[in-house]
């Protein structure tokens, strides 16, 4: 097969389907992703099958638990998708929003209107989910996308991606609006990545050594993240029993997912009454302690010494480094140092170091009181999520629907010339 010629005709007719979007009604679109979550309803065996295939490939190969872990769809799984499908197409279509207008000195009348993207090409590893979400929110949006998924996950998304088609072709849309890329040649990445004239936004979703291959050879304008090295600041005021529960469910919850609790940083006056207790309840559930020298007198033999190199790594595994600090400035100082702007936060009961915290932490989502595992796109009621943006430039944090979109300004005039 030419790699390059494939790649660039689903490319091509991908952006041709784009054109045909422009003037698809929210109701037709909701039609196809009602078509989708009846789909995966009814094809659930299929999938479960296809999925199979591919967790019994991955187990030979020897892949690590957390990407086992993302490969994994379970019946549960497949209804959460379906309800994520409805969710989203119960949302606001943001395609054709107006905003800002006012009247110029001139005459005419200024405004914006909320546009799609384009054409976006996602590439992932290991999760077949993200085949969905991609597609719902790119069809919603008004875009048309390009899934590019790892060869561990390609029965599954294969699967996933019948379903899709055929929700399209029912609902009379362009086939080309959501394609799969099947051929599994990491020669194919490239191609896409090159692709500027028919691919307006990248989205890679995986591991760091993805996201950097991406980085450095695309053409094309990315949203991306590259680690997901969350921080947990138990504060001075922190409430004893709330501080334990958020930092256990940061860590615990999930290990393999960019969300999850990698640093725990506590306030120098309450570490010895806090982490004996954290200490039992990570014991417990099997993750291994990495402390400073403080944690280490306190904890003595029952955590590791930490290295310089464990602030700045993210584990993806029940492994938990543990820093104490002298105040909140420290803390907020390591994190910005040390953390990959994430998703980070605070437990206390003290409002000014909240707001403290909130302003002077550089992270997507800073939170107060709540688990870094719900810096996610189902939890903040986008419906799902594209990927988690650490950028500063037009999105920041989960990117759903209106991540997907950008906007243009319209003047409407009354035949106003310029002098």
């Amino acid at each position: 097969m030419d790699i390059n010629h494939y790649i660039t005709q689903i490319a091509k007719a991908a952006k041709d389907a784009y054109f045909e979007l422009s003037t698809v009604s929210t109701a037709q679109k909701n039609k196809a992703l009602a078509l989708m979550a009846e789909g995966l309803v009814a094809n659930t065996g299929a999938i479960l099958d296809a999925n199979r295939l591919d967790m019994e490939a991955a187990q030979e190969k020897g892949l690590a638990d957390s990407l086992l872990d993302r490969l994994l769809l379970t019946e549960k799984n497949i209804q959460a998708m379906a309800q994520g499908v409805l969710q989203v197409m119960a949302l606001p279509d943001p395609v054709g929003e107006m905003d800002d207008f006012r009247t110029l000195p001139s005459g005419f009348t200024l405004g914006k209107m909320r546009v799609p993207l384009g054409v976006i090409g996602i590439i992932y590893e290991s999760r077949p989910n993200v085949t969905l979400d991609a597609a719902i929110l790119c069809l919603k949006s008004g875009n048309s996308c390009v899934l590019r998924g790892g060869s561990e996950a390609i029965n599954s998304n294969k699967a996933i991606a019948a379903v899709i088609t055929a929700a399209l072709q029912q609902a009379d849309l362009p086939k080309a609006t959501i394609s799969l890329i099947t051929e599994t040649d990491r020669a194919g990445v490239d191609v896409l990545l090159q692709l500027p004239q028919y691919i307006d936004v990248i989205i890679p979703r995986g591991g760091k050594g993805l996201v950097q291959r991406v980085n450095e050879k695309a053409r094309v304008p990315i949203i991306k993240h590259l680690d997901g090295i969350c921080h947990v600041y138990i504060d001075a005021d922190a409430d004893a029993d709330m501080a334990v529960n958020i930092a256990v469910n940061a860590k615990t919850s999930r290990y393999g997912t960019c969300n999850t609790m990698e640093t725990l940083l506590l306030h120098q006056h309450r570490a010895a009454e806090l982490l004996p207790i954290l200490q039992q309840q990570f014991a417990a559930k099997n993750v291994q302690l990495r402390g400073c020298a403080e944690t280490q007198q306190i904890l003595q033999d029952k955590v590791c010494a930490a290295t310089e190199e464990d602030w700045s790594t993210e584990y993806l595994a029940p492994i938990l480094s543990i820093k104490v600090v002298k105040d909140i400035n420290a803390a907020i100082w390591h994190i910005n140092h040390y953390g990959s702007h994430h998703t980070d936060s605070i437990v206390t009961n003290n409002y000014a170091n909240s707001q403290l915290f909130l302003r002077a932490v550089d992270s997507s989502s800073v939170m107060v009181n709540a688990s870094t595992r719900f810096a996610d796109g189902f939890e903040y009621g986008l419906g799902a999520e594209i990927g988690i943006s650490t950028d500063k430039i037009h999105v920041r944090g989960p990117v759903g629907l209106h991540g997907l979109t950008s906007q243009k300004w319209i003047v409407l005039g009354h035949g106003e010339v310029r002098s």
